[in-house]
């Protein structure tokens, strides 16, 4: 005897129109509250020419992308109108907001290194107790007394140039002195530094770049070569600085704030690079210190000058010391310091070959495949973002637009009739509130009368 087929499967209850429209709302809520705390949001927002680079040229497909463009594809051709996997496929906006929340390669790009505590157990405690003894209480203060009197007799020697001298001798033992100054620097941190590559000459059409960790990048390049830098004006002993030894380098010192700084700058450099007298222009276009594990885009300014480019590759050893320097978290003799109570500044520099604009090229995209030749150099991860981001923060109507966005994507996956109801709430909702201040004033205009 044949058997009966097996009984359908009970099917689902069918979700009501507020439990759908629930669903809805509380996805849009929970992605719009995690699209406002991914930093990515706030580069479009702050920097528009940048996003629209970013869009145009380099192309971030994330995951949930790329789950929201097979949600397109499928919808297109007719696929499955379920509710349910309709309302899933806008799971790629959350999957973004929480990968940038999770891996933010943003914020990893401005922490220091912490170090993990190696020395609590009894064999260890007395060889990292006599390391301390060693470092604060020997080599520091030896340290200490030959940087101030290394200071000291630069500023007298300095000072003593700059007001006796006149012409090309002034001007050969001001850098001269910068020179040695830069040597004592590297001197005080008890430097192992390996350079590679042929060094740096006094020649026109030609700037250099490198990456940025810390203010003394400067000073281990100048130690080798003297260099003319650009600069953000800075106050304190390091605008002193600026002030006297980097002008006479003829350093160039600028205010981001200051529209007209700008176009000053651009002219300057210009100037500079096409005079063969000068010395050696040295560019940091990242803009900003990060903590030499990341790169962030490199600004086009240098790349622009119709000049060819010269790129300069550091990579530090953190190891013996962090080099890194955070502005807002340390002044700058604050960063010496530390560093002096380390047990040494390791490193490596790369001077790598020349390069020039292919026929074709733009600005950005020489001043990308030049960044990309440092970070393989010196092993560094190139990151989509730019550095002055740190100094700002998302404004309340960019995140109020990006909620809106997101929720009008959840409401045009529910099916037409849901998506109806939704709209007629709204609209009345609306009305009410309108009748309630209509009211209002018309209490109002009573009152008056």
């Amino acid at each position: 005897m044949a058997r009966a087929p097996p009984p359908p499967p009970p099917e689902a209850p069918a979700a009501s129109n507020n439990d759908v429209a629930a669903a809805a709302a509380s996805a849009a809520s929970a992605a719009s509250a995690a699209a406002a705390a991914s930093t990515s949001t706030a580069a479009d927002e702050f920097f528009p020419a940048e996003s629209a680079r970013l869009s145009g040229e380099v192309e971030r497909v994330t995951p949930g992308l790329e789950i929201e463009r097979k949600a397109s594809q499928r919808a297109a051709v007719g696929g499955d109108t379920a509710i349910l996997p309709r309302l899933l496929d806008a799971s790629g906006v959350l999957q973004d907001a929480a990968s940038a929340i999770i891996d933010d390669t943003f914020n990893k790009c401005f922490t220091q290194t912490n170090e993990d505590s190696w020395n609590w157990n009894f064999y260890l405690f007395p060889v990292w107790s006599a390391g301390m003894f060693l470092r604060y209480f020997v080599l520091f203060p030896i340290r200490f007394v030959g940087i101030v009197m290394a200071t000291l007799l630069f500023a007298i020697s300095f000072i003593f140039v700059h007001n006796l001298l006149r012409g090309k001798m002034r001007i050969r033992w001001e850098r001269g002195l910068v020179h040695l100054y830069a040597m004592a620097h590297v001197v005080s941190w008890t430097s192992v530094i390996k350079y590679h590559g042929p060094k740096p000459t006094k020649r026109s059409g030609h700037v250099y770049v490198c990456n940025h960790t810390s203010m003394i990048d400067y000073i281990v390049l100048s130690q080798v070569t003297p260099f003319s830098a650009i600069a953000q004006q800075n106050y304190g002993i390091v605008g002193l600085l600026q002030n006297t030894a980097m002008e006479a380098i003829q350093c160039i010192a600028f205010n981001r704030a200051e529209t007209k700084d700008r176009e000053m700058v651009q002219r300057r450099l210009r100037e500079h690079v096409q005079d063969p007298d000068r010395l050696p222009l040295l560019i940091f276009p990242e803009g900003t210190c990060v903590n030499n594990e990341y790169c962030v885009l490199f600004k086009r300014g240098a790349f622009d000058l119709g000049c060819k480019v010269c790129p300069i590759a550091i990579k530090y050893n953190k190891v013996f010391s962090d080099p890194f320097w955070h502005s807002r978290r340390q002044t700058f003799p604050q960063h010496l310091i530390t560093l002096m109570q380390s047990w040494a500044v390791v490193a490596d520099v790369w001077y790598m070959e020349p390069q020039e604009m292919q026929p074709g090229e733009t600005g950005i995209e020489f001043s990308e495949r030049v960044r990309l030749m440092i970070c393989k150099q010196a092993g560094l991860k190139p990151v989509p973002w730019d550095g002055m981001l740190k100094y700002y923060r998302p404004s309340p109507r960019m995140c109020e637009k990006r909620r809106a966005e997101i929720a009008s994507s959840l409401v045009q996956l529910l099916p037409p009739k849901i998506n109806l109801n939704l709209n007629a709430g709204a609209g009345a909702a609306d009305g009410g509130a309108g009748g309630v201040g209509g009211g209002g004033g018309g209490g109002g205009h009573g009152g008056g009368g």
